[in-house]
């Protein structure tokens, strides 16, 4: 697989709480964030290690092969998450333009979407 993006950003909240989100997206009632669009499907987790690691199938239905995985060591403080995803993809897509639609639906689900439902 061949990796095709990569952001890190930090979580308010720390691994466990991340951990658990990106496991159980539809946990929390109260916090909803994982909202899929035309096209998208709902991940499933592929593997997991509590509360460092996360990979998800894909999120494209036209994607078979995308892996998300996230990567969640604490922040400095010990309070959070320096949470960082990076998206695989068998084969390199053939227009880097579509490249950035994918990478840009990633960060916004985590590094906006997620974190928000943490209150920030």
């Amino acid at each position: 697989m061949l990796e095709a993006g990569s952001r890190k950003r930090g979580q308010p909240a720390p691994p466990r709480v991340v951990f658990e989100a990106l496991t159980e997206p539809d946990r929390d009632r109260g916090r909803p964030w994982l909202n899929l669009r035309d096209g998208e499907q709902r991940p499933r987790v592929v593997e997991a290690q509590e509360p460092a690691l996360v990979v998800w199938s894909s999120l494209w239905t036209e994607r078979p092969d995308a892996l998300v995985r996230f990567e969640l060591p604490p922040d400095r403080t010990g309070q959070g998450t320096e949470l960082r995803w990076t998206l695989f993809l068998d084969d390199p897509m053939p227009d880097q333009g579509l490249l950035g639609h994918p990478r840009k639906r990633v960060n916004q689900l985590i590094n906006a979407d997620l974190r928000y439902s943490f209150g920030q």
